[in-house]
């Protein structure tokens, strides 16, 4: 379970620090977090829902003891999304885990018509009424295209696509993953944003048809 930091006062800082030479015991300190989908809990608090499509079906389901996020998309896309501004200059790492259950079959991912992924996790930059200044990275489980692979959205200019799992090889396992996302948005749009606005969860069929079964575990940024 991961704990929250903790704030001290200078002065209580200076006397943990004295503590520490007299007593010669180790410090940890601890990681910053910035909780975003605490699904772990039970919790879906401040999370919506935007079709596209239809609706996919998320709900919190039980796997072997654990509360996770399920998500099952039977011909519909429909994402899941929380507002939440992240200091990336505070927090940048973007920490997520996720199981999928299975792939497409056939689908040009880079294409409208074949525009369908069984997981994605992106982090949106609003433009706020210049919607054409919003920034996207979907970071997606790919049928078809290889780890590491980037190719633009389709429907937009404005996101980017990242395979960061791929293929059948990890079906039905939970992935975790740790992204800079300060140093990926740099990267792919060439401009350094130091703030996000909102993430989102979706799980699709919408474009090439078919069905989707994802699983996701918590989401948060860290400072580490």
């Amino acid at each position: 379970m991961r704990t929250q930091g903790f704030v001290f006062t200078a002065g209580g800082l200076v006397s943990g620090m004295m503590l520490l030479m007299l007593s010669g015991l180790a410090v940890q300190v601890r990681a910053e977090e910035v909780p975003i989908g605490v699904f772990s809990q039970g919790s879906l608090s401040g999370w919506e829902e935007k079709a596209f499509a239809g609706n996919t079906q998320y709900r919190i389901e039980n796997i072997a003891g654990n509360s996770v996020l399920s998500a099952h998309a039977d011909g519909a896309a429909s994402g899941y999304f929380r507002k939440l501004s992240v200091d990336l200059q505070r927090t940048p790492y973007l920490h997520w885990s996720w199981r999928v259950m299975n792939t497409f079959e056939g689908n040009d991912e880079r294409s409208k018509p074949g525009d369908d992924f069984p997981a994605r996790v992106y982090v949106v930059v609003s433009g706020g009424v210049l919607f054409w200044r919003t920034r996207a990275l979907n970071f997606v489980w790919s049928s078809h295209e290889a780890v590491g692979q980037v190719w633009p959205n389709p429907f937009t200019g404005n996101a980017v696509m990242v395979a960061v799992d791929a293929g059948t090889e990890h079906l039905g396992e939970w992935r975790e993953h740790k992204i800079d996302i300060r140093a990926a948005l740099k990267q792919h749009f060439g401009k350094d944003y130091t703030a996000i606005d909102a993430v989102a969860v979706m799980t699709d069929a919408d474009n090439f048809g078919g069905t989707a079964q994802a699983y996701y575990g918590d989401i948060y940024f860290s400072d580490k």
